[in-house]
């Protein structure tokens, strides 16, 4: 097996604290003396050329997080750094709008280093067996400035499961995070586990399948047998439209309440993408599959999306549509759950997935009449589903992949590292796939129930 493969997988357990009154007031004032940490070492990074060295910042700050903030040694080291990491995200940002622009993809400039962070939400980095470490009869042990508690906690069957038998489950855990649910108050922490991964010998893979994912259908699946099953959106849009338009209500209304509302009403929407990204995510992936996903880099950027004082409802309505469109979580939690169940997940080249024939090849805006549903090819007049079609380009493309693999030995799981010239010889490649139109069958799956 080729050494990109990963052998294990990043996983998060999380588990609610019952804490006691004591304890509560210690995790709090804990968790408040390190989010004013964080703001000064923000600060301070910005003060100083907008730093995002960790080493170089800890120096800096450390010795006043640990008199003015009254820090551990252990969490004067994680904020900085955490500050820093903060920082370097925003730098890459920052350098990508400016490969965008160059390429005229967006004539908008990035806004996130004009000033500096600011950090709202109550957490605390911990250390594994440094900060916190599991103890007998599900208990953990956790440091705060108040000296170190003990408590009991509750969580989801399998990782309670997974934290008690760590070495029979190949489960190697790091770092947490303890975190307040800002509408329960409850506490919670947030445990980063590493499982391993069975290795997965090519001559397993016994499906390969593309996924096509749009605004107007989460997914669309399609196999190498024919196979297809399409996960449409209508709910969640009109449940999206629904938090739209009260949103809006509340931001006219302005007053202490109506914002938090919002506040809930944001966590809510959260809930219920993650739900229906988890909900699709867990139907698609299925043992011994290597599944193809679209690399969807930037694609935000490369979308056409007008910006104006001026800006008509329709307008409006179009880019809020375009940006809430979740893609990364629903492939992330795919991947993720294809690996868990002994499956590959692989990204394939996006480029002209619902514009080319598969039957025939042929290639062309002309092949989508007004860029809609239906797929009618100009040369050979092949129709059928537009989303569907894509699902069946990527899922050749990724048999293909499948191919070179047995062929080769070697997986490239991600086609980013590859430069131009050597995406134009895969897509070259990939216009030579025809599909054949023997026997196949569809599967068509509603709206996923909440």
């Amino acid at each position: 097996m080729d050494e990109e493969l990963p052998t294990s997988q990043a996983l998060t357990c999380k588990l609610k604290l019952l804490l006691d009154k004591e304890q509560v007031v210690a995790v709090r004032r804990t968790a408040l003396a390190y989010r004013n940490a964080l703001n000064h070492a923000s600060a301070v990074a910005f003060a100083n050329g907008k730093m995002s060295q960790g080493m170089k910042l800890q120096t800096l700050v450390y010795q006043d997080l640990r008199e003015r903030y009254g820090l551990l040694s252990q969490m004067a080291c994680n904020a900085p750094r955490q500050v820093a990491a903060a920082y370097k995200t925003l730098w890459e940002r920052a350098k990508s709008n400016a490969a965008h622009k160059a390429k005229g993809w967006t004539k908008r400039r990035y806004k996130g280093l004009d000033k500096a962070p600011k950090f709202t939400a109550l957490t605390v980095n911990l250390n594994h067996k440094r900060d916190w470490s599991l103890g007998k009869n599900q208990t953990v042990s956790i440091s705060t400035l108040n000296g170190r508690i003990r408590c009991r906690y509750e969580g989801w069957n399998r990782h309670l499961d997974w934290l008690e038998h760590t070495a029979d489950r190949g489960i190697t855990l790091g770092a947490a995070k303890l975190w307040q649910d800002p509408v329960s108050k409850a506490w919670y922490l947030l445990v980063s586990v590493d499982k391993a991964l069975v290795e997965k010998p090519m001559d397993r893979i016994t499906t390969v399948k593309g996924v096509d994912l749009n605004r107007r259908n989460i997914a669309v699946e399609s196999n190498t047998r024919g196979k297809c099953r399409f996960y449409h959106g209508g709910h969640q849009r009109h449940l999206a439209e629904h938090a739209a338009s009260t949103r809006s209500a509340l931001q006219a209304k302005g007053t202490r309440g109506a914002k938090a509302v919002l506040r809930k009403l944001a966590l809510r929407e959260r809930r219920l993408n993650a739900d229906t990204a988890h909900c699709v995510s867990k139907a698609i992936a299925e043992p011994h599959a290597m599944v193809g996903l679209e690399w969807l880099k930037d694609i935000r950027n490369r979308t056409e999306r007008r910006h104006s004082k001026n800006a008509s409802v329709k307008r409006r309505k179009a880019n809020r549509k375009v940006s809430s469109w979740s893609f990364a979580d629903v492939q992330a939690k795919t991947a993720y759950k294809t690996r868990l169940s002994g499956g590959v997940p692989i990204w394939v080249d996006a480029d002209y997935t619902s514009q080319g024939c598969s039957i025939c090849g042929h290639t062309g805006k002309e092949n989508r009449p007004n860029n809609g549903l239906l797929f009618v090819c100009a040369h050979c007049g092949h129709t059928l589903h537009a989303d569907l079609v894509a699902a069946r380009n990527i899922s050749m493309r990724t048999l293909l992949i499948r191919q070179d693999w047995v062929r080769t030995g070697r997986l490239s799981a991600v086609p980013e590292a590859s430069g131009d010239e050597a995406k134009a010889a895969r897509l070259s490649r990939y216009a030579e796939l025809r599909w054949s139109l023997d026997a196949s069958s569809v599967l068509i799956v509603g709206r996923m129930a909440h």
